[in-house]
């Protein structure tokens, strides 16, 4: 019921995106009002959240590592898997953001016969993410084109690079396919793995129905019907310059494909996407792990009366007398 709440969901959204450019006198909600008003919900949504983390305390360090703690000269330490300096925070940050380097550490349990429980690699996880967000980087990267007038060189460059194996016209780009398989794979983990659907939230299925959706209608409209460029980009550089138009002749599609990619644009900061900032605040990765280096007290302390060993004893020393324990004054 979850998998079918959530198609059913983003289905309703296309088809309102559909409708919208269908009925002309909804172009101008569904080409200008709801764009402006996705990205205000997420630029606010998204302040908000990083500032309820900034806000969070940290009482101690609790960097997650994997690698031996700086301690004593002659035990050889890791700078990257247990980072005690700025730089080697950095490289791991680098490294967990670019290459998700934790998720390539990841492992899956299995219990087998016996009982036995085996503990085995699980890389196609890895892969299917790291796949997905490269793809989405380069894609956001590409539609540049659309916003920029005259379009930088370096996002030509990236676009003949993403186009470099050319299948007939138009060209065929190489993220296109592969944020496509990406998001099917990560689809099929959550519907086919029992542990995965178990732990699966609507909210996780419409994520990815929502993003597929999205994919889909921008390979419908490259690929196999014809929109107009030109009107478009007029369009988006409208809305960027604070002067938006509606040019005629866009057609239904594009008006979906608008649509769904302001959904997600609003949903973002309220979603478990927003981990794309959280990583940044996150504790248990942007901490030097100095705990053996350097006293940290605790900044909220403040003094409380406390109850010592000796005023409990002597609260209770005739029980304790009574009872045969040991005291420390008779």
């Amino acid at each position: 019921m979850k998998v079918l709440y959530s198609l059913g969901a983003v289905a309703v959204l296309a088809a309102l995106g559909w409708l919208g450019g269908a009925v002309a006198g909804l172009r101008g909600l569904f080409g200008i009002v709801l764009p402006y008003a996705a990205i205000a919900a997420f630029l606010a949504g998204l302040a908000w959240r990083v500032i309820r983390w900034a806000n969070s305390p940290v009482p101690f360090r609790i960097p997650t590592t994997s690698g031996q703690q700086r301690s004593l000269g002659w035990i050889k330490s890791g700078w990257l898997e247990s980072p005690w300096t700025t730089l080697g925070v950095i490289g791991r940050m680098a490294l967990e953001i670019l290459l998700f380097r934790s998720l390539f550490r990841n492992t899956q349990a299995q219990l087998r016969e016996g009982p036995k429980l085996v503990y085995a690699e699980s890389k196609f996880l890895w892969l299917g993410a790291l796949a997905f967000h490269w793809s989405f980087l380069v894609i956001f990267l590409r539609h540049l084109r659309f916003f920029l007038e005259p379009v930088p060189g370096c996002v030509l460059s990236l676009q003949d690079l993403d186009g470099f194996f050319q299948v007939g016209a138009p060209v065929l780009y190489v993220t296109d396919v592969v944020i496509g398989a990406a998001l099917l794979y990560l689809l099929a983990r959550r519907l086919f793995a029992a542990q995965i659907r178990y732990i699966s939230l609507a909210t996780d299925y419409f994520a990815l129905f929502l993003l597929l959706g999205l994919a889909a209608s921008g390979i419908l409209m490259r690929y196999f019907t014809k929109v107009n460029i030109l009107e478009i980009k007029r369009l988006a550089m409208g809305l960027v310059t604070f002067t938006p138009v509606v040019p005629q002749g866009i057609g239904s599609l594009f008006f979906m494909h608008l649509f769904l990619l302001s959904v997600l644009v609003a949903y973002f900061p309220f979603s478990k996407l927003a981990h794309m900032a959280g990583v940044f605040l996150s504790p248990t990765r942007n901490l030097a792990n100095t705990n053996r280096m350097k006293r940290h007290v605790n900044p909220w302390n403040y003094p409380v009366k406390v109850h010592t060993y000796e005023e409990w004893e002597e609260e209770f020393h005739d029980k304790i007398k009574a009872a045969g324990l040991p005291l420390e004054r008779e």
